[in-house]
């Protein structure tokens, strides 16, 4: 909003003046144009930067390669941000299977680049699409990573270590020093610092002026005030994903299973426990011919479940772990009551405005954030999107050179949430996504928070570093182009910005829960009441780690692992 003073001295709102329907529908169906053309392309198997093949496809080989049966120390189900980091440790000392139910993305350019973020978000089908989309019954659409390297291999790269509140909130049992040393392992070898270009230094000089402050520099640490955050980007504009943190496995001692669809949890009644009691003993897999694989624990081994907030659960249930009434009503052999898996799941509500700007962008992804003291982070994009006219149109002329059309986006995420749903199977398929409902904003403390982010966004609209991405108007004003949804004119009314807040809600893809510590897992990682099994992802968390959650769960795949090694030591070591 914008506010003025009119010749009687009173306050009154000048309304932003956005594109007109017309331009507004024509827009619309460009993007719509640039989606479907994009999607239908094949991606490029050549790109101009080709790097040569990773170290650790040496041991990476598809899932209808492996025996029937077989042995190890530890098997990792999900090969995503927390599990290759984990795989690659615990392979130091002992023999490993990472089990990830996509393929690879080496040699997938949209994967593989910055500048192919948005296409490989829109590159969907049912079957092996490195992005899975679904929709919770809140009626957002979401996605989930299906790719080796998982989420990290398909997210906006951003980089920020947890705030030290979720270590004081959360029940786990931290060793900070390994915390910190965890990190620092992930960072030295897939952390970049971006160099900031015109929109996101605009960007952080318009937190600066709206009162974000201070200016925190380039860090990896969650502090208030604004900061430049690091990045899995490198300066090429080439992805690092988790799955580089295979090149540091020791690859006699490990093996990775690509198209591994693991469909249940193998228990036995326990010979170590005093108590009669459940544990794992192994898991079955599937390969894309349909194929049944067992892999089978050796002595002192467990089964790490990283499957992540929606595959974790979905698992757990599957394997006849859950609350009892519920399975029985599916017909699956209850294993072990535990009541509380697939509840407590969270999602933090994204929320913000789009504009056009008058002048050209780069292409960048989350670089800078805004900390507040008030419940919010403020981070923001700019997309390049190339139009492309659709075959064989009777209204559309193919122009003899390509069309552009730049698009900065200002967003807020709320901390935690509050607000909590829950997750249910939609079929006893694995393969079938379960239904999940978040129930965004049920709770006003999220309204509240997301209220206070909007409002900073307005604020920051107003400054003077914003000035340059106004189109000039008529009568010598300058206003914004919005696409979809502008703020509320009058941004002290709480209801109007609470109803903007649960009109325009999306997600920023922070979802967690449904394994929670203290429910599910206890402060070590163990689901309670089971051996030889663990939950390693950020299904185990009530609360989102800081302004992003990817470099919290990158270190605690390092950390579980280093956690398992030291607890182990002098034992076991992997004989082959």
């Amino acid at each position: 909003m914008f506010l003025k003073k009119n010749r009687e001295g009173s306050t009154m709102a000048a309304r932003p003046i956005s594109l007109g329907p017309l331009l507004l529908q024509a827009l619309a169906f460009l993007v719509l144009i640039n989606a479907v053309a994009a999607s239908s392309r094949p991606p490029s198997r050549n790109p101009h930067r080709t790097r040569q093949e990773p170290s650790y496809m040496k041991f990476v080989s598809n899932a209808t390669d492996f025996p029937l049966e077989d042995y190890y120390d530890y098997i990792i189900v999900g090969g995503g941000t927390a599990g290759c980091p984990l795989a690659a440790t615990l392979s130091f000392r002992f023999r490993v299977l990472l089990l990830e139910r996509g393929g690879v993305a080496y040699g997938n350019r949209n994967l593989m680049t910055q500048e192919g973020f948005l296409a490989s978000l829109l590159d969907v089908n049912a079957f092996d699409s490195a992005t899975e989309a679904f929709t919770s019954e809140d009626g957002v659409p979401n996605v989930r990573g299906r790719i080796l390297g998982g989420s990290s291999a398909i997210n906006a790269g951003f980089y920020s270590r947890a705030d030290q509140e979720f270590y004081k909130r959360s029940t786990f049992n931290w060793d900070l020093k390994l915390v910190n040393e965890s990190y620092d392992w992930v960072e030295r070898a897939i952390v970049f610092r971006p160099e900031l270009r015109n929109w996101q230094s605009a960007f952080r000089d318009g937190l600066l002026e709206a009162g974000v402050d201070p200016y925190n520099g380039y860090s990896f640490d969650h502090v208030v005030g604004t900061k430049t955050g690091g990045s899995t980007f490198d300066t090429l504009g080439r992805r690092h994903s988790a799955a580089d943190l295979l090149q540091y496995a020791k690859p006699l001692n490990i093996r990775v299973a690509v198209h591994a669809t693991v469909e249940k949890v193998l228990l036995a009644s326990s010979t170590s426990s005093p108590v009669s009691r459940q544990s794992a003993v192994g898991v079955v897999f599937r390969d894309r011919s349909g194929r049944y694989h067992h892999a089978m624990l050796r002595k002192h081994g467990e089964v790490l479940l990283s499957a992540g907030a929606i595959g974790t659960p979905q698992l757990l249930l599957l394997s006849g772990i859950g609350p009892r009434p519920y399975l029985a009503s599916w017909g699956i052999p209850v294993a072990h009551h535990l009541p509380y898996v697939g509840q407590f799941m969270f999602d933090n509500p994204r929320n913000g405005i789009s504009i056009v700007p008058p002048i050209p962008l780069e292409h960048s992804l989350i670089q800078v954030v805004g900390i507040t003291e008030s419940g919010a982070y403020i981070e923001s994009a700019s997309t390049v999107i190339q139009f492309a006219s659709p075959a064989h149109s009777g209204f559309l002329r193919t122009p003899a050179a390509p069309l552009y059309l730049t698009v900065a986006t200002l967003m807020e995420k709320i901390v935690g949430p509050v607000s909590a749903g829950s997750l249910r199977l939609a079929s006893t398929d694995v393969k079938v996504n379960p239904i999940v409902r978040f129930n965004y904003f049920n709770s006003p403390v999220d309204v509240q928070r997301c209220v206070n982010g909007t409002r900073k966004i307005g604020e920051i609209l107003r400054t003077r570093s914003m000035g340059d991405f106004k189109f000039q108007g008529w009568f010598g004003n300058k206003d914004f182009r919005f696409i979809g949804p502008a703020l509320p004119l009058d941004q002290f009314d709480f209801d109007e910005m609470a109803d903007f807040c649960r009109r325009t809600v999306s997600t920023i893809w922070h979802y967690h829960g449904g394994c929670i510590a203290g429910k599910v897992v206890d402060r070590d990682f163990r689901v309670i009441g089971i051996d030889a099994l663990r939950v390693v992802d950020g299904s185990t968390f009530a609360i989102s780690p800081g302004t992003n959650p990817q470099a919290t769960l990158l270190m605690l795949g390092r950390y579980v692992g280093q956690k398992i090694m030291n607890d182990r030591k002098g034992g076991y070591k992997m004989v082959d």
